[in-house]
């Protein structure tokens, strides 16, 4: 067992949590709330003390065991009321923020701007055939016509341009954008949408100058010598670096369970220090030395992967958790994790309502807590050491993160134990190798080429697992995500736990899971009652951005939008036994509609591809119309009042009413405006299609007089906040469709909206929860709705 049997030191474990508590409430509630709060704690603790002091004066030092809790709840509500107090100031400083206004209203600024982290691809490939960037940086100050006004805050920037990829953190930038609210409270001011290229760039610091080489030429050095998909797993395995990493990939370490490899995590810190200790040791180094080469090492490490908070996040707990298994000794483990997550809330508060900050935390106190207990138990039973370690970190890391990943994604990866554990014995040796490849980058390119070659097996191992894991027949569970979800999952691994413990609930468990299991896999490989039968509008589960299937009557089908993916596409189509397409229409050029095109012209017949009169964003456009050319199928125009019948569809094109903008550098703020929206008549009833129509567009058809009634509305922009509310009063829809993707960073779809859908008496059915979504007419003849749920038909 632990070779430190004493009992655990909690003492610090409540004022972590009443530090957490309070920065959640300052930023979900306000800072009134956080205020009225730091008051009660603060009474709170004056009252124990006062009551501890009574008590010690009546009776002596008492009962030692009862007054030390007391002095750690007094402690913690202490703590608990100063970070109250400073999270109302900065929640205050950001509801008083001289952007405010304009932030409300949808303005527009000049701003100035420090980069706090590299600019992040997103996953919908951005809009008009470029990548689309997210960025994090720290507000210097608001230009205003000839006044600066000197003021700070974290803002999300969205671009666009190779200008604003080759950006380092650190740098200052000039840039003009729109701004809107942000979708999570986290002290974030405003999120700002570039209407162009930063137009005043400064020079990078000197360290951070040094850390983008050294990212740069182990990156060149990768490529050089490993095959695309190695080159790029491993910059992310070691540095965080997932730039090079298709898509596809991430996708499927994700549903393997394996998506923390590809993020700095305390993993990454605890193997490249145990590294560094071991190699001083091993030298005759002393404990002093060897300690401050350690640190030093953990500083390089920190600049080249990016001192951003999660970087920060993940030194803390990797240096917990390397604590715990070189001293052995969990009591010790326990204090300076509390004392980590109190530090870290105190510099960065957004931490609070970060999934990646929970992850480590309780993945740090699983390997600190659960892992060494169950080491002993299957060492008991005879298991080797190296195999009771491995299966115990990774069944610790799983139960542990389990329910957080539920609520943060709404699915849970069952396979992930297995992943893990089969990936175990190449972590290690691969994030070595890798540190030490970027070392010889640093001084010697051709060295660092010729070392990285040794990685090429262990990274094909990882890749395979990840692949054939993720391929695996019900890899993933749907849950519902939020706390619903993860007090289910919670629930789920406790009942296991306690039925672990006796034989005969084992063997009935046993026997339950073989059940399951012959039942279940057979209808995820093949789902029963899919495609619902008599389906007339399927919206597919493309990920973020939109695809859906209107059935003509005779087998064929016309498809709107083609999401960003063209492999979910096809296989969406496969699904429903699609093979010819009289019509492909693309409701505007933005990629999250037109990025799987790929997926429906290959291997299929395409009447025509359709677009909207405008040709705007050029990207889009030149995209588009190469997909047709390419496949040999014509590219015509809708245009508002055009009506088409294919089979037992009807089609209406309603808009877009708007005027098509003439400057090409307002293509992608109106882009959404200039979507195609249609009415379908279906044998389900009246289908609202509206692309990604904002609510300049949406009034502009309430204005035409035009009837919006709908029995069914494909809820614009993803459900985005864009949505006007007297445009679902008049659409008043019974279904609302969402197409969106899972965990995505803009926080579609809206809670606000889906409030509104709600009380307009509406079912809403998000592919994101659902996976495909049908419409279907019951026996009865009523209009269904049917999700397949990756597998499950939800009705």
């Amino acid at each position: 067992m632990d070779s430190d049997s004493r009992p655990l030191d909690l003492r610090l474990v409540p004022a972590a949590a009443a530090c957490w508590g309070a920065t959640l409430v300052g930023l979900h509630a306000g800072w009134v709330a956080a205020g009225v709060l730091s008051v009660v704690l603060g009474v709170v603790a004056a009252a124990l003390g006062l009551a501890l002091a009574v008590a010690r004066r009546r009776g002596g030092a008492g009962n030692m065991p009862a007054s030390g809790i007391a002095a750690g709840l007094i402690a913690a509500a202490l703590i608990g009321a100063g970070f109250g107090a400073a999270i109302a100031v900065r929640a205050h400083a950001v509801a008083s923020h001289p952007l405010a206004d304009r932030v409300q209203s949808g303005g527009t600024a000049t701003l100035d701007v420090a980069l706090d982290d590299d600019p992040k691809v997103l996953r919908s490939s951005g809009f008009g055939g470029q990548r689309q960037l997210m960025i994090r940086a720290s507000l210097r100050s608001v230009r205003d016509g000839v006044s600066v006004i000197r003021t700070g805050g974290a803002v999300l920037i969205f671009a666009q341009g190779a200008d604003w990829e080759v950006l380092l953190p650190g740098q200052q930038v000039t840039l003009r954008g729109r701004l809107a609210p942000p979708d999570r409270s986290d002290l974030t001011v405003a999120v700002v949408r570039a209407t162009g290229p930063p137009t005043r760039v400064e020079e990078p610091p000197r360290v951070q100058r040094w850390a983008g080489a050294i990212r740069d030429r182990f990156a060149a050095a990768t490529a050089a010598a490993l095959p695309p998909e190695q080159a790029g797993l491993l910059p992310g395995l070691v540095v965080g670096d997932t730039s090079a990493l298709p898509q596809q990939v991430k996708d499927e370490f994700t549903a393997a369970g394996l998506a923390h490899l590809t993020a700095v995590s305390g993993a990454n810190i605890s193997i490249v220090l145990g590294a560094v200790l071991l190699a001083v040791r091993g030298i005759g180094v002393g404990p002093r030395m060897g300690a401050l080469l350690a640190a030093l090492a953990l500083a390089a490490f920190v600049v080249v992967a990016r001192p951003s908070p999660s970087v920060l996040r993940a030194a803390a707990m990797g240096c917990v958790a390397l604590l715990a298994l070189v001293t052995g000794r969990r009591k010790q483990a326990i204090p300076a994790l509390a004392s980590a997550v109190v530090l870290l809330l105190a510099l960065f508060p957004s931490l609070a309502v970060d999934f990646g900050f929970a992850l480590s935390v309780v993945a740090t106190a699983g390997l600190v807590l659960l892992a060494p207990i169950a080491v002993h138990r299957l060492r008991e039973r005879g298991w080797p050491r190296w195999l009771a370690e491995m299966c115990a970190v990774a069944v610790a890391a799983f139960v542990v993160t389990a329910p957080v990943v539920a609520a943060m994604s709404g699915a849970v990866s069952l396979v992930s134990i297995v992943a893990n554990i089969l990936v175990a014995p190449v972590v290690a040796p691969l994030t070595v190798i890798g540190a030490v490849t970027a070392l010889f980058a640093a001084v010697w390119l051709p060295a660092a080429t010729l070392l990285v070659r040794v990685a090429g097996p262990p990274l094909w191992w990882l890749l395979e697992v990840a692949d054939r894991a993720a391929s695996f027949p019900g890899a993933t569970f749907a849950v519902a995500p939020g706390l619903v979800g993860a007090l289910v999952v919670a629930a789920v691994l406790l009942v296991g736990g306690v039925g672990l413990r006796y034989q005969w609930s084992r063997r009935m468990m046993l026997a339950l899971g073989v059940g399951v299991a012959v039942v279940w896999v057979p209808t995820r490989l093949h789902p029963p009652g899919w495609p619902a039968a008599g389906w007339s509008v399927v919206v597919c589960d493309v990920g973020q951005g939109d695809g859906l299937v209107l059935a003509t009557g005779d087998g064929r089908g016309v498809v709107v939008d083609a999401g960003p993916d063209p492999r979910l596409m096809d296989a969406c189509l496969d699904r429903l036994g699609i093979e010819e397409i009289p019509l492909m229409i693309v409701t505007h050029l933005h990629a999250d509609h037109y990025g799987g095109l790929d997926g429906v012209l290959g291997d299929r017949t395409v009447g025509a591809i359709a677009i909207g009169p405008a040709r705007l964003p050029a990207g889009g456009f030149r995209f588009v119309s190469a997909a047709a050319s390419r496949t040999g199928v014509a590219l015509v125009r809708l245009e508002p009042g055009r009506e088409m019948r294919v089979g037992t569809l009807r089609l209406r094109v309603l808009g877009p009413l708007l005027p098509v903008p003439r400057d090409p550098a307002d293509a992608d703020d109106s882009a959404n405006d200039q979507s195609l929206v249609m009415m379908a008549d279906t044998p389900t009833g009246t289908v609202l299609l509206t692309g990604d129509v904002e609510e300049s567009g949406q009034r502009a058809l309430l204005r035409s007089g035009i009837p919006l009634r709908a029995d069914v509305l494909k809820l614009p922009h993803h459900g985005s906040r864009t949505t006007a509310t007297e445009f679902l009063a008049e659409v008043r829809p019974r279904v609302a469709l969402v197409s969106v993707g899972a965990g995505n960073s803009f926080g579609h779809p809206h809670a606000g909206i889906v409030r509104q859908l709600d009380a307009l008496g509406a079912v809403t059915m998000r592919t994101d929860r659902h996976g495909d979504v049908a419409l279907v007419r019951s026996g009865s003849g009523a209009l269904a709705v049917v999700g397949r749920s990756h597998g499950t038909i939800v009705r």
